[in-house]
């Protein structure tokens, strides 16, 4: 098997990420993002692309980043990742995996467009419990930010809070732990997945197109063995 990594920079597909390095090691051999080319951030998570090769590094793995306009009409977005994948298969991949939890429309969505590719979707987190998964995750040592806020669903000064117990604790009962019907997206800076931590800070919020954003700055970067790795 060789994994093609479906990246949003958030702890959803972070976590997929462990998952597979965990039941496949060493399958997982790049990353691929979509970025905007008017901001030079990635799409919803609006993350800059200083902080995705950062992550990018600290995971040890190419990064495949597909440019996209923002807005991107959905015919722009087809024909690009199909390029993407077209790549990704000349270069001996054989999966793409995805850190979906539980929409069933995305999941047929992606299988759709994969069949027949020549690569293979793989979900290594469905159905699992959100209140469950989240925890795990944090237990397991991932440290995150959230980066884009729904303000119809959840406060604006929640963008720019660390996703944690506490956070967990204060959610509406209404939002999704792992924020997986878009209630709010996140930026990973730290987890066994990675080989040291981020050092990313939080700048200021601004609201775009209905959402509201945290802005994060790339500081230094410390060295850091991951628990979850050194014991395996």
């Amino acid at each position: 098997m060789k994994i093609l990594v479906s990246w949003s920079s958030g702890k959803d597909s972070a976590w997929m990420l462990h998952v597979l390095q965990r039941s496949h090691p060493g399958a997982a051999a790049a990353l691929l993002t979509t970025v905007t080319t008017e901001y030079d951030r990635v799409s919803m998570h609006g993350v800059r692309t200083s902080v995705l090769r950062a992550q990018a590094d600290a995971v040890g793995l190419p990064l495949i980043a597909v440019p996209i306009p923002s807005p991107c009409p959905n015919q722009i977005y087809e024909s690009r990742m199909r390029a993407a994948v077209e790549r990704a298969i000349a270069e001996g991949f054989t999966h793409v995996a995805f850190g979906d939890l539980f929409l069933e429309d995305v999941r047929r969505y992606r299988e759709e467009r994969l069949a027949g590719s020549g690569l293979e979707p793989l979900f290594p987190l469905w159905g699992r419990p959100t209140g469950t998964l989240a925890r795990e995750m944090v237990g397991g040592g991932l440290e995150a930010i959230l980066t884009c806020v729904d303000p119809r669903v959840l406060a604006a000064d929640f963008a720019g809070r660390a996703y944690d117990r506490k956070l967990f604790d204060e959610l509406p009962s209404n939002v999704d732990p792992c924020g997986e019907r878009g209630e709010f997206h996140t930026c990973v800076i730290a987890g066994p997945m990675f080989a040291r931590r981020i050092d990313a800070r939080v700048g200021e919020r601004v609201t775009r197109d209905g959402f509201v954003f945290a802005d994060l700055t790339l500081g230094g970067a410390t060295p850091r063995t991951p628990p979850a790795r050194a014991s395996e």
